[in-house]
């Protein structure tokens, strides 16, 4: 199927050939008077010789030539810049001929990449189709997983609710033995310290017990004759 890109390519080749046959035509017949204008000067320039003795409409007549030579001067003037325009058009037509059969080709290999991508596209569209109906499935089977996180969440708040309440009368029975125990331990603080003034009291006692004792003891198991020199001694120290 020819695109109408194409379609138009080929009508502007045909317009632009057209033209240029035209403007030859035109160029071509302006050459094969060259011979006359040759005779039109040269005819002038004799005339030119022999104005002054001619009569009025002699000279109009002449002035009229001369106005027609120049006009055809002018003419073959513009000719050779058309013909300069038309070879540089033609070179340009040329140009243009070879850059659009140089994108012709970059055309058709875009439009290959277009073919290809997309049949990429389709291929991708196929995968995210697939991708979101995969999505879907999981989203509901995580919306199942959630109710069931959200009751077993709630049961385990509850259970929490009741092991904190638990746990704060447990908490309150420490606190109210740590102060009876705190209350006894201070009694039996007290009661020791007495006891130990007691203990250190009698042991006192009984250290001053035991020295008298130990004195007597001492005195009793020493003979008598030794114990009248020690007085002796004694009142002799004295």
């Amino acid at each position: 199927m020819i695109s109408p890109f194409f379609k138009k390519k080929d009508s502007m080749e045909k317009h632009l050939k057209t033209g240029v046959g035209q403007k030859l035509q035109s160029v071509e017949e302006p050459e094969e008077e060259l011979g006359e204008m040759d005779t039109i000067e040269t005819l002038s320039g004799l005339i030119s010789t022999g104005k002054a003795q001619l009569d009025k409409k002699s000279l109009d007549l002449i002035f009229a030539v001369e106005q027609i030579i120049q006009s055809r001067q002018h003419a073959e003037t513009n000719i050779h810049e058309l013909q300069d325009r038309l070879t540089h058009s033609t070179g340009h037509v040329e140009r243009l001929n070879r850059d659009m059969k140089n994108l012709n080709k970059v055309i058709e290999e875009r439009e290959k990449n277009i073919l290809e991508l997309e049949h990429k596209l389709i291929e991708k569209n196929l995968k995210v189709d697939q991708v979101i109906e995969d999505y879907r499935e999981l989203q509901t089977t995580m919306a199942g997983e959630i109710d069931e996180l959200k009751s077993s969440i709630e049961l385990e708040q509850q259970k929490y609710v009741s092991v904190v309440h638990k746990h704060n009368e447990a908490h309150s029975d420490k606190l109210k033995k740590i102060n009876d125990l705190e209350e006894k331990l201070g009694r039996a603080e007290v009661e020791n310290s007495h006891l130990k003034q007691k203990y250190d009291t009698i042991r006192q006692e009984k250290a001053y017990l035991s020295s008298m004792i130990s004195d007597f003891t001492n005195r009793m198991t020493l003979p008598f004759g030794n114990t009248l020199t020690d007085r002796k001694d004694g009142n002799g120290d004295t």
